[in-house]
């Protein structure tokens, strides 16, 4: 099954972590937890447009929500990908 780039790199990850993985020219996406590192390599290249040259992916389980010391439910479990470029590439359509 064939799927476009945009079903694959859900969102941009901003947090004081990942500007910081930025000097190491390491970008973060939130991507569908069913989805592959080749998926995730092929999806960034074909949306911005640069060379990749390592991707890792972290699954980070939801947190339980609590109402008046009851736990009532939980947030979703989502993936998270670190993506590598090569030197000398950069995706400025972010503006981190």
């Amino acid at each position: 099954m064939n799927k476009l780039p945009q079903d694959i790199i859900l969102e941009p990850v901003v947090s004081e972590k990942s500007t910081h993985l930025l000097k190491e020219n390491k970008y973060v996406f939130k991507v569908p937890l069913k989805a592959t590192k080749i998926e995730i390599r092929k999806a960034v290249e074909e949306m911005f447009k640069v060379r990749v040259e390592k991707v890792r992916t972290i699954r980070v389980k939801g947190k339980k929500k609590r109402w008046r010391g009851r736990v009532v439910g939980k947030t979703p479990d989502w993936k998270k990908a670190i993506v590598k470029l090569r030197e000398g590439d950069t995706i400025e359509e972010l503006g981190v």
